[in-house]
């Protein structure tokens, strides 16, 4: 019999890593530029270039978070502080976004954020000599994310287009792969009506979706073309045209979540990439965790929102919800100090929340809505209480709250007992739990993780020159020939000429009759 020693034993997963490699893939060189100063959408996407990057890819990566440690085959191009007025990694106060109450006001402020970013980061230096440069590229990933101003780069170096969506796709970005987006069952990124939508909530879905993509083409991709123009040149096609030419759109998103939709082959969703192997916690949350005998709550506002800008009366509001609860409270809080404490309520300035989240005395997180913690929550199955502020938050607390994990308590309402009522709801309602645990399990049932899923779309259309055979007919019709507004227009005119046509005839027919009658009576 064969013995196979130690050092063959830890040789196995190389070997199998090798084979499992497809022979015909060899290594590209990509461009990745992240423009937003939104620390979430970069921790979406590392672990997919990391991930490249192992694999031998060289990654040149546009962001404002650089590597603290050098990474093989991984090159930052650095933005950070090239924003005036955005300070990447940092909050913004929860009064800032207060305004932000409309979807239209939304939708508003991405326009404008969008052509501010492009006309600051289109002039910034190192993206100005990457725009006069003779660099190759085999690959340009690209985030839609109102920054459309970007997707020459892939026309300027003949590369393969490929474009990441960090939230649910936007109303204006389907048209990209001719991927249905009908509003009369699929709503849009900010309509929160998840599922079956009735007669009133299509209707405003369908004006609001249609009403949106039009504020987009004004506000966002005229301004985006001029600058364009400007910077690469009078010669660069459409924006549009540059969209149409998008290989793979990678999504943030999963059915579980974000309810069933029609996608065409190149729409890949890849809800939960980032969402890695479990590591360990510093041992103060270990501690902490372990010791909660009754279970902890989990207080989040993610990245964006700065939980110390609080107003008093709400923040107060929490800590004396808390005070009367036998859980212990962990709050991601960025100021030194919390005035009025309770004693089972720990703060900390940045938390570990996806191994947080993976502890079994985590019962319940309290979370802002933002689409990671809210997969995050999917994933490990712990129930929400959700509070929106802006964006698609609303919609993804929706989602939530209609597969029975999830409830929504309004910022408005914020008071004591809002809050313990809420809590004690998903606490004490064994079903919250229990739906909570069956779409974690629908969410990570699938054929392979989230992050080998996106490098294997990547690598294909790398195999097959961008996978021209991915792409639908309906990329190439205009508008109104995708909506069949040409088909109505005409059959509507058929019907008019032959009714026309009828009824000239008929008038005739009857005017023949009347002739010889009177000629009779004559």
């Amino acid at each position: 019999m064969m013995v196979i020693s130690a050092a063959q034993r830890s040789f196995l997963p190389v070997l199998l890593v090798i084979l499992l490699v497809p022979e015909d893939i060899s290594c590209a060189r990509f461009l990745v530029i992240l423009p937003t100063v939104v620390k979430s959408h970069f921790i979406m996407l590392e672990p997919y270039i990391k991930a490249l990057a192992g694999r031998g890819h060289e990654m040149v990566v546009v962001s404002h978070f650089p590597q603290k440690q050098p990474v093989s085959n991984y090159t930052d191009i650095v933005l950070d502080a090239s924003l005036k007025g955005y300070r990447s990694g940092t909050g913004i106060a929860i009064e800032q976004v207060l305004s932000f109450k409309f979807p239209i006001l939304n939708v508003f402020s991405l326009a404008k954020y969008g052509v501010h970013t492009c006309e600051t980061l289109l002039n910034h230096p190192p993206v100005n000599e990457l725009i006069k440069s003779d660099e190759k590229f085999d690959i340009v990933v690209n985030c839609i994310f109102h920054t459309e101003c970007f997707l020459p780069f892939a026309y300027k170096f003949k590369a393969i287009s490929i474009g990441v969506s960090t939230s649910v796709l936007m109303p204006w970005a389907n048209y990209r792969m001719g991927n249905p987006d009908n509003p009369s069952y699929i709503p849009n990124l900010f309509t929160p009506s998840p599922g079956k939508m009735n007669f009133v909530e299509r209707t405003v879905n369908a004006v609001t979706t249609v009403l949106y993509k039009a504020m987009y083409y004004f506000m966002s991709d005229c301004p985006a073309q001029k600058l364009v123009r400007q910077y690469f040149g009078q010669d660069t096609p459409d924006l549009a045209d540059l969209a149409r030419n998008t290989s793979l759109v990678l999504v943030n998103t999963h059915f579980s979540l974000n309810s069933p939709r029609p996608l065409v082959p190149g729409v890949v969703e890849i809800g939960g990439i980032h969402i890695t192997r479990p590591k360990p916690l510093p041992k103060h949350l270990q501690d902490f965790l372990d010791g909660a005998h009754q279970g902890v709550i989990y207080f989040s506002l993610g990245s964006v929102l700065q939980a110390e800008t609080l107003p008093d009366d709400k923040r107060d509001a929490f800590l004396q919800a808390f005070s009367q609860l036998p859980q212990k409270v962990l709050w991601k809080w960025e100021a030194d100090t919390l005035p009025g404490q309770p004693k089972n309520v720990r703060t900390e300035k940045w938390c570990p929340q996806v191994d947080i989240l993976r502890h079994p005395n985590v019962l319940a997180f309290i979370s802002h809505g933002g689409l990671l913690g809210t997969l995050e929550a999917t994933y490990n199955g712990v129930p929400v209480v959700g509070i929106p502020f802006f964006g698609d938050q609303r919609n993804n607390l929706a989602n939530l709250a209609a597969r029975g994990m999830g409830i929504i308590l309004e910022y408005s309402n914020i008071t004591k007992q809002s809050v313990l009522e809420a809590l004690h709801t998903v606490l004490d309602q064994p079903s919250y739990r229990e739906n909570a645990r069956c779409t974690a399990h629908i969410f990570r049932d699938r054929p392979q993780s989230a992050l080998d899923t996106a490098i294997f779309w990547t690598e294909y259309v790398i195999r097959h020159g961008g996978a021209p055979h991915l792409r639908t007919a309906g990329v190439e019709l205009a508008w109104y020939q995708y909506v069949l507004l040409d088909v109505i227009a005409f059959i509507l005119g058929t019907i008019l000429i032959f009714v026309f046509a009828v009824r000239k005839l008929f008038r005739l027919l009857c005017s023949t009759r009347k002739v010889p009658k009177k000629k009779k009576q004559q």
